[in-house]
This record gives structure tokens, sequence and C-alpha cells, in this order.
């Protein structure tokens, strides 16, 4: 079973281990990549560690040496860090941290508020404060990367620091599924039910996934039913209307709206500078052209995730190129969005990035593991996640299939390529001015 060493505090320990890190690495590393790592629990000599999925893969690979090292120094019992949950005597990842994987990070003073969230925000706070009595469900919509996530997430964080008596569950859809999934081919559903009908809370992200999962929809349909008649709190998002849910069984549709529905709709320029003022700070960056997160801002015009992305990515071409950083290296790096009167394809990228690497748009799509068509795949899956508001699952079926986590590792693998390799880097960068430049002729 997961146990912590006798007499050990993880969040002290872990405290400890972060200063040590602090003082071990520039502010920027430190507050990118390592700050947002929060401990999951300990088995054995091991330290578990979880955050950001858009993290873990690069720390596991680049910086588990470090955090060793910084773990031993500590004096602690613990003498080795691995990526993720620890596992109990089943083999299964521990039920509550495996369960809500909140990132501290989200919570609502940290979220930047515009005219394009303020009512969103508004909705929140109050459903977090009086849970059960403000808006009962609260259905928020929007595209993806806009803070449908931060917010439930703020709720359910403050919901854990102020009413600590109270069971909150925050998942996905698609946690939601496997879970369900899991529990029937184990003899489990009893348990599954257990699990979520007798919660104070329930925030559940993505629910337009439960569509077209004819047994998931029905067992969320009577877990709906069952918390919102025992006066529990429901909270869900999704990126469209329940009434555009078009393939989700009419009366899970119907329920959905029965409290409030409200949209989370893209910032402002004036937030989105906000946004990356913010996250610049945080890194400890500073930068002697003011006109420079302006431009940025100005260029990144669909949501907060893609912000936060193109700055961590210029970011890494100054470190790299020892560039400052300026308005002049952000026009050379990320293409003027807002300025395109075009819409990004995925035709366009494909067939921009089987040119870029020599190789046909058949393979960049196939399953060749060749070194060549997998790098390909892996910046073309990368720019498409840029360029478009398409989920994984519905990038991964225009990548040959493929499915959501296949997808989310191929990002992974080309952000940290991007990151060290500064060809590559260039290559892209002038990917991205090509394919916004317009459509490529095929050949």
């Amino acid at each position: 079973m997961t146990s912590n060493p006798p007499g050990q505090n993880l969040d002290a320990l872990w405290e400890e281990v972060r200063q040590r890190l602090r003082r071990a690495v520039p502010q920027s590393t430190f507050e990118i990549w390592l700050s947002p790592l929060r401990p999951a629990g300990a088995q054995g000599g091991t330290l578990y560690l979880t955050g950001p999925e858009r993290i873990v893969a690069w720390v596991e690979r680049r910086y588990r040496p470090l955090l060793r090292e910084a773990l031993t120094a500590s004096g602690s019992s613990l003498t080795d860090v691995a990526l993720g949950a620890p596992e109990d005597g089943d083999g299964q990842t521990r039920g509550e941290a495996a369960a809500l994987e909140l990132n501290p990070n989200y919570t609502f003073e940290r979220f930047v508020i515009g005219e394009g969230n303020r009512g969103a925000h508004a909705a929140a706070l109050a459903v977090a404060e009086t849970p059960s009595e403000a808006y009962n469900p609260l259905f928020l919509h929007g595209p993806p990367g806009l803070g449908k996530t931060h917010l439930l997430g703020a709720i359910a964080n403050y919901l854990r620091l102020n009413a600590p008596a109270l069971n909150v569950r925050y998942t996905t859809a698609e946690g939601f599924t496997n879970e369900f999934v899991g529990a029937l081919r184990s003899s489990g559903a009893e348990r599954f039910k257990s699990r979520y009908r007798d919660l104070d809370v329930l925030l559940v992200d993505d629910v337009q996934f439960l569509q077209g999962k004819q047994h998931t929809e029905e067992e969320f349909f009577h877990t709906f039913n069952a918390l919102y008649e025992g006066g529990s709190q429901l909270v869900l998002s999704a990126d469209r209307l329940p009434s555009e849910l078009l393939t989700l069984e009419a009366r899970l549709r119907d329920r959905f709206e029965w409290g409030l529905t409200i949209p989370v709709e893209p910032p402002d320029l004036p937030t989105r500078l906000t946004v990356l003022r913010r996250l610049a700070d945080e890194a400890g960056l500073e930068t002697e052209d003011h006109d420079a997160l302006t431009e940025l801002a100005r260029r990144i015009d669909a949501n907060v995730r893609r912000l936060h992305g193109a700055l961590t990515k210029v970011i890494a071409h100054a470190s790299l190129t020892a560039k400052p950083l300026s308005a002049e290296l952000i026009a050379e790096l990320i293409p003027n969005r807002a300025a395109s009167s075009r819409p990004t394809t995925v035709e366009q990228i494909q067939q921009s990035v089987a040119a870029a690497f020599g190789i046909s748009r058949a393979e960049l799509v196939g399953g060749s593991r060749a070194a060549t068509p997998l790098r390909a795949r892996q910046v073309a899956i990368l720019l498409t996640r840029e360029a478009t508001d398409l989920s994984l699952p519905q990038i991964g079926r225009l990548y040959g299939g493929r499915d959501h986590s296949t997808v989310l590792n191929s990002l992974r693998r080309a952000e940290a390529r991007l990151s060290s390799d500064a060809g590559l880097a260039h290559q892209v960068a002038e990917l991205r001015s090509s394919i916004h430049s317009g459509p490529q002729e095929q050949s």
C-alpha cells in the first residue's frame, strides 16, 4: 500500500527540496519547469511528484537527476524521485491523488479576468462560496484554452482549502469513461458507483467526449440524477453549448441546461497582455524592450494556452541563441495570426511539413517509425495543436487514427526537441511563417 515514511511531512520536505532547486537553476528555469511540481505521495524510498501534463515528460528526462540530488541533500530517507502517482497494492494509482490531479496554480486569485470571462468567473466563484445554492448545474462552454479548466480547478481548490469536510471530485469525461470501463472489467461497478454518487461536489471537464459512448452516457445520466436529487453541486464544461452536443442523449443535454449555462470567450488584447505580464513576472523574466510582450499579445489572439506556449518558445529560443527578448525576435518567431485573413487548415499544415522534411503526406500521417517521418509527424501535430482548436482525439484521427495519449506524447517530444535543438526551432519558425502566409500548392 502507498505510505509516507514514518514522521515524514511531504509538504515540508518538498518545500526544502524546492529551495535547493531554486538555488541550483536560473530563475526562469525554476518557474517554468520545477515550480509547478507537487508531491503526490511516497512509496518505498521514492518520492512521487505530479505536475501539468505539458511539463512532466520534459522534467522526467531533463531534471530527474537534479531532483534526486536535491532530495538526497535534504537528508530525507527517500532517495529517488518519480513523476506520477504511486501505486497501491492492487496496482491502482491512489484514488484521491489520481482523481483530483489538481494544479495548485488554478485559483481564483490567479485567474485573469477580462470582458470575455467575467461572467464565468463570477458564477464559478459563487458556486465555490455556496455550493448547491447558487447555480446547479453550472455549465461553462467555449473553445479550448480559454480558462474553463482553470475555473473548475479553482472551485475544487477553493473547496479543499475552505470546506475540507466536503467530498469533492474533479475529473474529465475521458477520465470518467476510463474509470467506468476499468470498473466493468474488474467487476468493480458498485465501488465505482459509490465513489461517484457519494459526493458533495462533482466537477467534470470536456463533457463533449461523452458523446458516442452509450454505456458511459447511461452511467453518467444516473450519476447526474443521483447527485442532483441528493442536493450535490455539479459543474460541467464543454467546447460548445449543450444544445450543440448533437450526438449526446437528449435527456443529458436537457439536464445540462437545468442551471446556468454561461460562455467563456476569447481574451481581448488588454487581457492577453495582462496574462503575459503575469507569466513573465512568475518566470523572473526581464526585458528592456517594453513593446515585446505587447507584440506577442497582438500576434496570439486565440487563447491563453497558446499565449503561454508562445512565451515559453520565445524564452527558450532567446536563451539558446543568446538573443535579447524583443519585439523583433517575437516577430521572427511567432506568425501574426491576428492579421492573417485566411484560416489555417490541417491539410495545409501537413503539406507544408511533409515538403519541409522531404517526405510525402502519406508518410507523414502513416505508421512509419523511421526517424524523419517520426520527427516530421511530431512537428505537424504540434503545429496543428497551435493553429487549430481541435482536441487531442480529433488531431489523432487526422494523423492515422492515433489515440489521445499518442498525440500527447508527440506534443511533449516536439516541445522538448524545440527547446534543445536550435536548428529544428528555426525550421519550425519558418514553417509557422509559411503556413500562415497562405495555402501551399500541392506537389
